[in-house]
């Protein structure tokens, strides 16, 4: 379960995503000082704690060490929005409410998203592919049309007027 990072945790996370390259304590430090003041030993034992948790990696260089992230923010992200859709006792409603909150840019990146997943999902034996859609009450599904073959995946439809 991803637990979701302090302020200060994410402040030295954002930095070593976006520098995406080893830092020491110095070099984070240095920057956040542009922002806040903070001691070393505040920002080291903080990315010493991050070490622990798993988020970081690192290698000892001299007296210093180097750290770097374990995944990606992406992936970060991804952890924390598969924690909290867990949490819903209705996941396919949860989704509705989802992408009900969705700007029409964040709707667009779903649909690219979906066009590079699909043909992953396509390649999956049924018994592991992940459910894609919701089935209608018995009553409903006797008044549906017969369903057509299945496309190359889910998709969100266009939003008026975009």
């Amino acid at each position: 379960m991803a637990r979701r990072l302090g302020e200060l945790e994410n402040e030295v996370m954002s930095r070593l995503w976006q520098w995406n390259r080893p830092v020491t304590v110095r070099e984070v430090l240095e920057d956040l000082l542009q922002e806040r003041e903070l001691a070393y030993t505040t920002v080291m034992t903080v990315m010493d704690k991050l070490f622990q948790k798993g988020w970081l990696r690192r290698e000892q260089e001299g007296r210093a060490f180097r750290y770097e992230p374990v995944s990606s923010r992406e992936a970060y992200t991804a952890a924390l929005m598969n924690d909290a859709w867990a949490t819903s006792d209705n996941p396919a409603a949860a989704l509705v409410h989802f992408f009900g909150m969705m700007s029409p840019e964040q709707q667009e990146a779903l649909r690219d998203a979906l066009r590079v997943v699909a043909p992953q999902l396509s390649e999956q034996p049924p018994e592991e592919a992940p459910e894609q859609s919701v089935e209608p009450p018995a009553e409903e599904a006797a008044e549906q049309p017969a369903e057509e073959e299945p496309g190359p995946g889910p998709d969100i439809p266009e939003q008026p007027g975009g």
